[in-house]
């Protein structure tokens, strides 16, 4: 058991200052502040028909507890994952025993908060029961000090999900789309998805505490910018805080651990502040997201009695949304600048999340800015993250679109489900609204889309279909943004995309999903035709590293041919898709190995061609997000980072297309064609050098000339008629430089490039962070990759090496021992 001295403390810098407070006042011979009891130890779980009772981790699942006993086999390996599907059929006990002291229990107010229970559970608290939860995404608080004593016992009792659910589907006189999953308020992706496996989770996945206070205690804080100026900022902060019978309390607060002011005879609610020439937050890539740490201390004379703070980041957040002659618009203002969004859709980091650690959240986030991501969207069929994940997308200038947890399905309108679904919203939206990073709350992922194009209406009278459609509106059109625009000033957005890509709006008119790639088949240059006001989805598939594939056989050889392995691509036509798209524009190996190291190129030059023609398009287009960032299990998945964290081709070649200024170049008509994107505030000057080269190095032809990029802005700089010039296009690259950017742009398809056989030399050495590669060959190699057994990641991975050129690498690793590098060519695949 951790007991804390304080409401809110959650930094370390925090709890120094705290420290010291306590110090400066230890004349007091006591202080009074609220103590948090975390209840994570003694807990015990057991099958409910069972005797024999098993130690269990708090917060965990019960999948992850019996897998720490080895009382089942892991999922992830194989096809184990159809060994477990009792678990989420079985009711589930969970207990623990603990004891407190007299000075506890005299407080005046003892209270347990569940801040998360999946999702069934029945508690009891020394054999009365105190909460029947239903909803995973809700915290529950609950006054427990007339039932606590000495010595205690917490029991929770979690029942199947379907339990539930099929008591609400005989209701209903009609079927709603998709499946038993939309009557629980739990993670949707759990009941399986085309990326994901099927584990329903049951259990205590986030903490439980119990708070005990006696008269003053702050349970949140609101922070209301009245006004921003450059040259001032007016805030406004609600404090909700408890005050018992306290009166002509003082409020010390604090601005960066100085104090900015005391309140003498506060009563609240709040407090009104102004910082002269504020430091305002901004995404990464175009300033430095800054956060102010504010403090409140609450005491009576010298006797502390609460202390709470928050970290927010003072900027303005707009979702512009004006008709124009082409229909309407839909990007971001930060600060009153548009800025173009640039990043991937995010979901869970795996089936089980009490895996997820710091370390993982802090690895992610880092890959994301290192990729130049200014956003991501936290999708709807997941969940509402951890405050770790928002805390680091604040510190990381990283924009955060945050569905609602709906996704793909039509969801039930009785009362207890639409009061359950406010309650859901009220939290979380109160929880997360301080967050800097936060740019956009969204209803829901494809519901409407389901509706009007997937043909969910089909065969239902006209009456069954204005109630489900009433009841989309209940939710998504009123409890929602209702409850957005009464808690936060943060923008609301029905779905995601307005409009289904059967609807020609869906380029003219808000986000969009453009999955006629994949799902339809159309070749990845339909991407540079068809480009929407923002792209929120589009995406393909690729195999995972070797290492995760070696991990799913628990085999040192790569097989993909197995039957466990092709239990990891849930997408029915996965495979078949890949290759259909592999024959079209790249070689086909007949090796496992190469055939995985050919379907990361082919996946990362799709996603490459779209997500620069969608910066080209540049006002036009204000953001590209594509599907998807990260995995749940090891899969075959559109991410680009796999389950264990290893870039694949894509992420690589993303980091290069997301760059703030970036050269990208299209043939229309036998002219060529150079753009200039700039993402950055200020203008760039420089000189723009452009050569055509054969593969050997011989160059047919170069220009070099000064010019001058306008910030946050896309135009072209070059054109060149190809007619002028005799060249192979099959031969030949154009290199293209501009100050430190640099674009090499190839004529024909992959597969139809006449590249050199030749050796490439390197030269290993030891670093300080692990080792330096040093490459070098006589003529162009193509999409070289260099992988190894060893954990690690390397600075740049599936690049091009230009001939008589040195290519220098890290290989960033805690491994001390020699390591064995290898490399593959896209040139080796040409013949």
């Amino acid at each position: 058991m951790l007991y804390r001295n304080s409401s809110v403390i959650s930094s370390v810098a925090e709890k120094s200052l705290l420290v010291f407070i306590l110090i400066c006042f230890s004349c007091q011979p006591k202080h009074d502040v609220p103590v948090t009891i975390e209840l994570n130890n003694n807990w015990q779980f057991k099958k409910a028909t069972d005797s024999v009772w098993h130690s269990a981790t708090v917060p965990g699942n019960i999948f992850s507890d019996l897998l720490d006993h080895k009382l089942i086999e892991d999922p992830f390996i194989g096809n184990n994952e159809e060994k477990v599907q009792w678990l989420s059929e079985t009711d589930w006990e969970y207990k623990t025993t603990f004891s407190l002291n007299e000075e506890t229990l005299q407080k005046k107010h003892l209270e347990l908060n569940f801040e998360g229970l999946d999702t069934y559970a029945s508690v009891y608290l020394n054999d009365s029961l105190i909460l029947k939860a239903n909803n995973a995404f809700r915290a529950w608080d609950v006054d427990v000090k007339p039932i606590l004593k000495e010595e205690n016992e917490l029991r929770l009792i979690f029942e199947p999900t379907l339990k539930y659910e099929e008591a609400e589907k005989e209701k209903l006189p009609y079927e709603l789309p998709e499946g038993n999953r939309i009557f629980t308020r739990k993670a949707q992706f759990q009941y399986g998805w085309d990326w994901g496996p099927k584990l329903n989770t049951t259990g205590i996945w986030r903490p439980i505490e119990l708070i005990a206070w006696n008269n003053v205690k702050t349970d949140d804080i609101l922070i209301i910018q009245e006004e921003l100026r450059d040259d001032m900022a007016i805030i406004s902060v609600g404090l909700l805080t408890q005050f018992g019978d306290k009166e002509d309390l003082t409020l010390d607060f604090y601005i960066n651990d100085s104090l900015y002011k005391t309140f003498d005879s506060y009563k609240g609610p709040g407090i009104t502040f102004s910082i002269e020439n504020p430091k305002r937050w901004w995404p990464h890539n175009i300033g430095k997201p800054y956060l102010y740490d504010l403090k409140f201390i609450f005491r009576d004379g010298r006797n502390i009695l609460d202390s709470t703070s928050v970290k927010t980041g003072l900027r303005t957040i707009e979702l512009i949304t004006e008709k124009d002659n082409i229909g309407e618009s839909f990007y971001f203002e930060v600060n009153n600048v548009p800025v173009y969004a640039k990043g991937a859709n995010y979901i869970p980091q795996h089936s089980f999340q009490d895996k997820v650690t710091y370390a993982h959240y802090e690895k992610l986030l880092n890959d994301v800015v290192d990729a130049n991501m200014n956003m991501l969207r936290v999708w709807g069929g997941g969940i509402y993250e951890n405050d770790i994940f928002y805390d680091l997308c604040d510190e990381k200038g990283i924009l955060v679109w945050q569905d609602f947890m709906f996704a793909c399905a039509m969801y039930p309108g009785n009362e207890d489900f639409l009061e359950n679904v406010h309650q859901e919203a009220s939290y979380n939206i109160n929880r997360l609204r301080n967050h800097a990073s936060i740019a956009l709350w969204c209803g829901n992922n494809e519901s409407s889309e389901g509706w009007q194009r997937w043909g969910w209406q089909a065969d239902r009278s006209e009456t069954e279909k204005e109630e489900i459609w009433s009841n989309y509106l209940k939710v998504f059109d009123s409890i929602l943004p209702n409850t957005v625009s009464t808690l936060t000033n943060t923008p609301y957005w029905e779905s995601s995309p307005k409009y289904g890509r059967g609807n020609p709006k869906y380029k003219t008119e808000g986000d969009a999903h453009d999955w006629w790639i994949w799902h339809d088949g159309y070749p990845f240059e339909h991407l540079e035709e068809n480009v929407p006001r923002l792209m929120s989805e589009f995406g393909f598939q690729s195999l995972p590293s070797y290492e995760t594939i070696r991990y799913i056989n628990q085999s040192d050889s790569i097989e993909i041919a197995s039957a466990g392995f092709k239990n990891h691509q849930k997408h029915s036509r996965g495979f078949q898709i890949i290759e259909d798209y592999m024959k079209r524009d790249f070689p086909v190996p007949n090796n496992a190995e190469d055939y995985v190291y050919m379907s990361q190129l082919l996946q990362a030059h799709g996603i490459t061609k779209g997500i620069e023609a969608q910066r080209r398009a540049k006002p036009y287009n204000m953001g590209t997000l594509y599907w998807q960032l990260n995995d749940c299990w090891p899969a075959v998945s559109w991410s680009s980072i796999d389950y264990f964290g290893n870039w694949k081709a894509l992420h690589y070649k993303a980091k290069h297309s997301f760059e703030d200024v970036l050269i990208s170049s299209k043939v229309e008509n036998n002219i060529l064609k150079t753009w200039i994107v700039n993402d950055n505030l200020n203008s760039e000057k420089g000189t723009l050098s452009t050569q055509l080269m054969t593969f050997d190095g011989t160059v047919l032809w170069k220009n070099s000339k000064e010019i001058k990029v306008d910030s946050i802005s896309s135009v072209i700089k070059r054109q060149l008629d190809l007619r002028t010039i005799k060249f192979n296009k099959n031969e030949t690259v154009l290199v293209s430089t501009f100050n430190n950017s640099t674009s090499n742009f190839y004529f024909t398809k992959p597969k139809d490039l006449k590249l050199k056989q030749e050796s490439i030399q390197k030269k290993i050495s030891k670093s300080k962070t692990g080792f330096t590669i040093e490459l070098r060959s006589k003529t162009l190699q193509k999409d070289v990759f260099v992988f190894t057994k060893s954990k690690g990641h390397f600075s740049d991975n599936y690049f091009d090496l230009l001939p008589n050129q040195t290519k220098t690498i890290e290989f960033l690793t805690e491994n001390e021992d020699s390591i064995n590098f290898n490399i593959k060519s896209f040139n080796n695949f040409i013949r």
